[in-house]
């Protein structure tokens, strides 16, 4: 019988506690153990007293469990300034890694952990679950195949309201750490990081790459009193020539679920709010001679990332799907966004309204504005809304460094 997968817990609130969850509930236990916990706050998660009885060891950080024992597999769900310096320090380690999405706070950072697991040979997923889905795998493998055609142009937006507890987090919102590390926590950054990587991966030229970015205009704005932004409008070209638009905000009136519309040579794939209104949780394709296709559900498998690399693991057979090759765009347009939009614009007060029985923040007009802007694939400076302001500009050729803001 083959030994156990050993796993380290690094973080079990918040996101953590949605691997911890897969863990303890899965049918396949015998395959791996969970050897320990680094959380200074394990009271985060939801499912601590089980761990306890289980005598699992909880230590405060990765020193300390590393001093005492050895981790197959490390799986990293903390705040984004850390992703960088725990993966390095677990594949130093010689533990495998998935580290939550985003890959890391800057570009520079990216590169050192992709080295890392080169000099360690071991695996670095991300975890964007989205692409480790049977849904998004089959529309990329259309993409690939040319079954769509030439990309033309690929729109998404996301409309998520986020309340005071939200942003109550210590990191939540920020740029940097009080050490001066770079954070970049923001509604493209974060929440929603997946849907403007997604667009980035089913154009990748295999199925561990992502589209590459040729240049950005970016518009940044913010509604809470935080350091960066809470919504922002993104046009990414491609080096390929394919214009990607993103939509985000977490300062709406009312709520959107991610919403794409991705344009093709020879037809169109939808996901979300349909044409007609209502809206589908299902990737659908209606080609030019008027069939179509159902690709699934992109979020029916969200844990595939992890069983995937436990197979990996107990094969000894690596299969790259996202890793920091394929990561590595979306931090790029990030790290590029906030260059080009530096100061970050506020929002004009007198639109800014504050609903006390959901104590959130929300802008008077924005969710209108920025459906329109999706609509028509423009940024808001482009259309006559009264709160835009002039769109920044950032090239991407061969970017390599967050130089800062």
């Amino acid at each position: 019988m083959k030994k156990p997968v050993d796993i380290l817990l690094v973080g079990i609130g918040g996101y953590g506690n949605t691997y911890v969850n897969a863990l303890l509930d899965a049918d396949n236990t015998d395959s791996y153990a969970i050897a320990g916990i680094v959380d200074p706050y394990p009271d985060g998660c939801e499912r601590l007293a089980e761990l306890l009885d289980k005598d699992i060891p909880v230590f405060a950080d990765l020193d300390g469990f590393y001093q005492e024992h050895d981790a197959d597999l490390a799986i990293i769900a903390s705040p984004i300034h850390l992703h960088a310096p725990q993966s390095l320090t677990c594949l130093a380690q010689g533990s495998h890694v998935i580290c939550e999405k985003p890959v890391s706070a800057t570009i520079q950072d990216a590169r050192a952990m992709e080295a890392a697991a080169a000099k360690a040979g071991k695996m670095l997923a991300i975890g964007y679950q989205w692409s480790y889905s049977s849904a998004i795998q089959a529309l990329k493998q259309d993409i690939l195949s040319g079954v769509l055609g030439r990309p033309k142009r690929l729109r998404t937006l996301i409309l998520w309201p986020r309340d005071d507890a939200y942003y109550a987090r210590p990191w939540a919102g920020k740029q940097r750490n009080d050490n001066g590390d770079w954070i970049l926590d923001s509604v493209a950054n974060n929440a929603t990081a997946h849907y403007l990587h997604n667009m980035l991966y089913v154009l990748g030229s295999d199925v561990a790459a992502s589209a590459e970015p040729q240049w950005l205009e970016a518009e940044l704005y913010r509604a809470h009193s935080i350091e960066n932004f809470d919504t922002a409008a993104i046009r990414v070209m491609t080096v390929n020539g394919c214009e990607l638009l993103y939509y985000g905000t977490h300062a709406s009136e009312t709520r959107l679920d991610p919403t794409f519309v991705y344009e093709f040579e020879h037809g169109v794939v939808r996901y979300g709010k349909q044409p007609d209104g209502h809206y589908t949780d299902g990737i659908s394709a209606t080609f030019a001679d008027g069939t179509t296709k159902s690709y699934g559900r992109p979020n029916a498998e969200r844990t595939n990332h992890l069983w995937s690399m436990l197979q990996s693991i107990a094969t000894g057979e690596p299969r790259e799907i996202c890793g920091v090759r394929a990561a590595a765009a979306q931090t790029i347009c990030i790290n590029g966004s906030q260059e080009a939009c530096h100061p970050i614009a506020d929002f004009p007060e007198e639109m800014k309204h504050y609903d006390h029985g959901a104590e959130r923040l929300w802008v008077q007009g924005l969710d209108a504005g920025l459906e329109q802007c999706f609509l028509k694939g423009t940024l808001p400076s482009e259309e006559t809304l009264s709160w835009a302001v002039a769109k920044g500009f950032r090239d991407l050729r061969d970017y390599s460094w967050f130089g800062g803001l």
